[in-house]
């Protein structure tokens, strides 16, 4: 593990504050559609101003220069040159962004910003940032790693989006927005990469007008196969390997000037095997007794090799579906209104290995069936000094799952043994529904200064029902079954109720039309639920005016954020300049806590974080022909209280009841970039563009305990690329490498004590090398 030492590190942190006030993040060039395998220099093109790059921040396009948020806009050209071919391809490169693989799947997205995210990858948890593709709000983070193969740009905003957005995006929210079919022009691209491990890589795009001026379609698809990364000494099996397919279908029309309708429906397909991890910590059994000791059965350093007790056929499978339907329509010059409809069907069957060992101490089976209808209307209005919109919100999303937990080696009612196989079944359904109204006005004072004003109110009403039963058989003979020591479904109360009010307000000043000061207050909720984990009345019981108190639920939790931000482009756009700085106060986060008593899994309300922060980005072009981009973020969160009474002090983060002994997770307090590409103009014969970036991510925990095993020390990733452009621009030959210098990393960490002493680390790729040839037209 590279950056480990004391002056690496303060070497890194002077680069970092220098990179930061002069150059810069992975932020759009162009507001114009592209595929993420392509873009190739346009060396005869004058530069672009950056102002001129458009986002919907804001529910309405807007200049990026022009919005006071903090967002940064990836363009397709810069997904390509950043190598990104899923969203967690821009991890490192947004400031104060943890975006990874999440939790032994393939497709799951572990997402926290400001140091905010969900505390369990469960079904039962919300995410705290929001994902949204063309609008259409996603759920569940199951599935969410989203395929790059069709999209325009990436939007990642910074900071609670309450009002707009609405619950569950106390971190902030993920905008993807995809390519469109334009009703005039025909355009296709296409790309074949061959690569590390086997890799081949396809993607294909394709759009065509198919009445002039009026109706258009767009077809787009993907398929990504690769071995696995991690080899089982024992079998010889692969796994942590990738084999998916996804396209994509958009139908525009345009009837009039002043009327666009979209039709889009997608379809994603994965099928591979697990993901495995490493275990970092000696495995017991639920009474104390060790199951395997000493931990890291391969070897301190990770080596990509580790075990499993999954069998053929036990991997990982979804299935992950979607329509939507958006209208937009002009009723007046000033006047006009959306409709965003959206249905989404997803299928996840993982078969997970917790322990990541060859003993079956804690394997799982997790089935999960969702669906959800949402539905949202915008009146927008823009005359004059005052712009605006209003609208209302609807979801209503069903989520059932089957669980099955296989624990061989869990159980010895002796340290000699012989152990106590069981498996236990979990049969669960919850049903949301969510309703909001919100509003957000600008009332431009002079065409310098100008007031923003927004208020959200989100009402939303939760049912919980849960059935688990448990069968054990063999060293005692015969077959048993115990129940869920809790009445379903949970002791009576079965739905839950949660409202919030999510205001916001922010004053502008343009002192040019090029350049935009800020300062902002705003609010964020992140709805409360049940917790699917429970095994034992102890993990909903709370003490309340002194009385054990069942409470089968969890509160919501809530933001203030409090942020002042600059952005400029300056000398015709070669050099954007964007940063701010930011307060939060975050109270009633939900903790899943671990330790304590045997298999115990309580979700608390533990109290008050309190987190600061800097983050600035830049893009600089010294000539035409080279492009410079940064990021630098610094972030400061800590614990002001963490009450959790209901462990024993060896296992709390606050065991005397004064001082608070855990950081929070995924956190890093630095984090920076640097990308650049230069494009050599071949004359008649072409161009060559060189290129590369570099990642850090500093020190920081990968769960709330912050055991000793799931910390990652801070890591730096290298990446590079040479792409061949044929003359014309319409062919190109690319050959790129991923983690150029062999870094060894932790990205997420599966953390539960209480079974088994399970904390096991997960492990980002090793390095990678690809050949891509592609086209466009």
């Amino acid at each position: 593990m590279s950056c480990h030492g004391h002056t690496a590190r303060a070497a890194l942190l002077l680069g970092a504050a220098v990179l930061g006030l002069a150059a810069a993040p992975a932020t759009a060039q162009s507001p114009q559609a592209a595929d993420p395998e392509v873009g190739a220099p346009e060396l005869t093109q004058e530069v672009n101003e950056g102002a001129d790059v458009v986002v919907v921040a804001r529910r309405r396009e807007e200049r990026l220069i022009d919005v006071p948020v903090a967002v940064t806009a990836i363009s397709a050209e810069t997904l390509g040159k950043i190598q990104a071919t899923d969203l967690s391809g821009i991890q490192g490169t947004v400031p104060n962004v943890n975006l990874v693989q999440g939790r032994g799947s393939t497709s799951n997205a572990n997402i926290f910003i400001r140091g905010i995210g969900q505390p369990d990858a469960l079904q039962t948890f919300d995410p705290a940032v929001g994902i949204y593709v063309d609008g259409v709000y996603m759920s569940r983070i199951q599935g969410a790693l989203f395929n790059l193969f069709d999209v325009q740009r990436v939007e990642v905003l910074r900071g609670p989006q309450g009002t707009l957005y609405g619950k569950n995006t106390v971190g902030g929210a993920v905008n993807v927005v995809t390519r469109k079919p334009d009703t005039n022009n025909f355009a296709a691209a296409g790309s074949v990469t061959y690569g590390s491990y086997d890799q081949w890589l396809v993607n294909g795009y394709v759009s065509a007008p198919l009445v002039t001026d009026t109706l258009a379609l767009s077809v787009a698809g993907v398929y990504d196969r690769r071995d696995g990364v991690v080899i089982d000494p024992l079998t010889g099996r692969d796994y942590n390997d990738r084999n998916s397919w996804a396209v994509r279908g958009i139908l525009r029309a345009t009837p009039s000037d002043r009327v666009e309708l979209i039709l889009s429906g997608d379809y994603y397909k994965q099928r591979n095997a697990a993901a495995l991890g490493q275990a970092t910590a000696p495995l017991t059994g639920l009474l104390g007794f060790p199951v395997l000791s000493p931990a890291y059965p391969y070897g301190r350093e990770w080596n990509y090799r580790a075990s499993t007790s999954l069998g053929p056929g036990q991997g990982q499978r979804v299935d992950h579906w979607g329509v939507s339907f958006t209208a937009n329509v002009e009723l007046t010059d000033a006047i006009s209104i959306s409709s965003i409809t959206g249905y989404r069907k997803l299928s996840p069957d993982y078969y997970l290995d917790f322990d990541a060992t060859q003993l079956e101490v804690a394997d799982a089976f997790v089935g999960v069936r969702q669906n959800q209808f949402s539905q949202e209307l915008q009146l927008k209005y823009d005359s004059g000094p005052l712009n605006g919109v209003v609208g209302l919100y609807y979801l209503n999303e069903d989520v059932t799952s089957h669980q099955e937990s296989y624990d061989d080696y869990l159980v010895f009612l002796t340290p000699a043994g012989p152990p106590l196989p069981f498996t236990r079944f979990i049969d669960d359904e919850q049903n949301t529904r969510s309703y909001a109204a919100f509003g957000q006005l600008t009332y431009d004072f002079t065409n310098r200064l100008s007031l923003t004003g927004g208020l959200r109110y989100s009402k939303e009403r939760k049912r919980y029902h849960r059935t688990t039963y448990t069968v054990t058989a063999g060293a005692i003979g015969g077959q048993y079954e115990f129940p869920n020591s809790l009445p379903a479904p949970f002791n009576g109360v079965d739905s839950v109720d949660f409202d919030a009010w999510t205001p916001t307000v922010n004053l502008a000043f343009k002192p040019t039309p090029q350049t935009l000061l800020y300062a902002s207050a705003s609010r964020g909720f992140k709805s409360g639920g049940f917790n699917g984990r429970v095994n034992g009345v102890g993990d909903v019981t709370q003490v309340i005016d002194g009385v054990p108190t069942i409470v089968p639920f969890f509160d919501p939790e809530t933001v203030w954020t409090y942020e002042t931000g600059a952005k400029g482009s300056f000398l015709n756009g070669r050099v954007v300049l964007s940063g701010d700085v930011f307060y939060s106060t975050y109270k009633d986060f939900q903790a899943r806590v671990g330790g304590g008593s045997a298999g115990a899994f309580p979700v608390v309300n533990a109290g008050e974080l309190r987190i600061w922060g800097i983050e600035l980005e830049a893009t600089v072009k010294p000539v035409r022909e080279w492009t410079i981009r940064s990021s630098f973020g610094y972030l400061d969160a800590e614990y002001k209280e963490f009450n959790d009474g209901r462990r024993a002090p060896a296992y709390s983060c606050n065991p005397t009841g004064r001082q608070i002994v855990c950081e929070p997770p995924f956190a890093p307090p630095i984090s920076w970039s640097l990308a650049s590409d230069y494009a050599i103009s071949l004359g008649n014969a072409g161009a060559l563009t060189l290129g590369g970036d570099a990642r850090f991510v500093d020190k920081h925990f990968l769960s709330i305990d912050n055991r000793p095993g799931l910390v990652e020390p801070g890591y730096l990733l290298v990446n590079a690329f040479v792409q061949y452009d044929a003359p014309g621009g319409r062919y190109y030959l690319r050959g790129g490498v991923k983690n150029l210098t062999k870094e060894i990393y932790r990205t997420d960490g599966q953390e539960f004590s209480s079974i088994g002493n399970i904390q096991t680390a997960y492990f980002g790729d090793p390095r990678t090398w690809s050949v891509t040839a592609g086209f466009r037209f």
